[in-house]
């Protein structure tokens, strides 16, 4: 799902409003995302205070922390890049009961879960997350199918060259 189609699913306006998401969008450019990402937002317990927001790149997994509104500042977002190698995650676990589905996924020690229509989105989004630790394309470009149902784009690595070999040292004495 886009960021911008979370404003709609915000459990309240001003978690995502204008100047909240001028700041998201400034440090996500920074830290090297296309305008209006795929993301996953983990709104945590009280999203009128702070909130995570998660978007996989080509280079890593993007942690935005969001602070909606900081006393005497306004919001806040403080993000890193976490590198493929170095992201901590949890099994992918899915529960079906009548009709109903569960899923449940841990990334960087935070729990998300997505229950019927939200358990297919967070699906894909954890896929993709998988893609880009496995060294695919991380990014899926707009319009395009998404990692869990489209085709697979292996990013084209350039061919080392050989390192060439020195000669044998020769020995003392002869």
């Amino acid at each position: 799902m886009r960021l911008r189609e979370w404003r709609d699913a915000a459990p309240r306006k001003e978690c995502m409003g204008p100047k909240v998401l001028g700041v998201i969008d400034e440090a996500i450019a920074l830290l090297g995302a296309e305008p209006n990402p795929d993301c996953w937002v983990a709104w945590g317990d009280d999203p009128t205070v702070r909130y995570t927001v998660l978007v996989p790149i080509d280079a890593g997994l993007l942690f935005i922390n969001v602070r909606v509104n900081v006393p005497g500042e306004g919001p806040r977002a403080q993000g890193k890049l976490i590198r493929w190698n170095r992201v901590q995650t949890g099994e992918l676990a899915v529960e079906v009961q009548g009709g109903h589905r569960m899923l449940n996924f841990q990334v960087e020690g935070i729990v998300v879960r997505g229950t019927d229509s939200e358990a297919e989105v967070l699906s894909e989004f954890v896929l993709i997350m998988y893609d880009g630790m496995d060294g695919r394309s991380a990014v899926v470009v707009a319009g395009s199918a998404p990692a869990a149902t489209g085709p697979i784009v292996t990013p084209v690595r350039k061919k080392t060259q050989a390192v060439p070999q020195l000669p044998a040292p020769k020995e003392a004495g002869r």
